[in-house]
């Protein structure tokens, strides 16, 4: 079996080959960027299956990267920064990142990490379930991530699309925040919860009022969940 690809991204070159030497010695194959423009080059040529990618960086930070790689790819990707603010954690999640580390980090941590986020990535791909689900007017495709609504395509980052296809999957089942958080993004997140409420308003905004059979409802105090009527 092919070694795993792991692209590390930090212009701390210090840190950068602590993360290759301690990769490689798990059998892991290391590709590194120093900026985030070569980033984003060496994520289409390099083909990674995991991104370690720092947040502070001269010419694209590691937001701009993330949301950059977001548009045409589902690659895993792990934040690494020394900002530690709810609300960084808040936008790396909405911009797509798996998981979030702050500095300074265990090494020992961060290879637990990576093989947690890797795993579940690799449990996504096996899973022969069902990979579209349709209501009234109302057509979620997991296979393509595309939202069809009333006909029409509509553009939706891939994480509203995974959520809204966790809950209409799972019809009238109410999920906490927490739970969702766990699910869709895949790892316990500690503290703030506001993004599901975030990615729950966006998707009101695309869904609202479309059809009187089903709506994304809110169970105040617990949580959401797809109501079928």
């Amino acid at each position: 079996m092919d070694n795993k690809k792991i692209l590390i991204v930090d212009d701390d070159s210090n840190i950068c080959e602590l993360l290759r030497m301690y990769l490689e010695k798990d059998g892991f194959d290391t590709m590194i960027a120093p900026d985030g423009e070569k980033a984003i080059e060496l994520n289409s040529r390099y083909n990674p299956d995991l991104i370690l990618l720092d947040i502070m960086m001269p010419r694209l930070d590691g937001w701009q990267v993330c949301r950059e790689i977001r548009k045409t790819s589902e690659v895993p990707i792990i934040m690494l920064t020394a900002k530690g603010e709810v609300f960084d954690k808040i936008l790396g999640l909405e911009l797509g990142a798996d998981d979030y580390i702050s500095k300074p980090f265990d090494t020992k941590e961060v290879l637990a990490r990576i093989k947690a986020v890797l795993r579940r990535s690799n449990e996504k791909a096996k899973n022969n379930g069902i990979k579209e689900v349709r209501f009234d007017k109302l057509v979620i495709n997991l296979t393509n991530y595309e939202l069809i609504v009333d006909g029409k395509q509509i553009d939706t980052p891939p994480k509203e699309l995974e959520l809204i296809f966790h809950l209409a999957s799972n019809p009238n089942r109410v999920y906490t925040r927490d739970q969702l958080l766990d699910e869709v993004w895949g790892f316990d997140y500690y503290g703030d919860s506001r993004t599901v409420d975030v990615h729950v308003k966006r998707l009101r905004e695309k869904l609202e009022n479309i059809s009187d059979k089903w709506s994304l409802k809110t169970v105040w105090g617990v949580g959401y969940k797809f109501e079928v009527k």
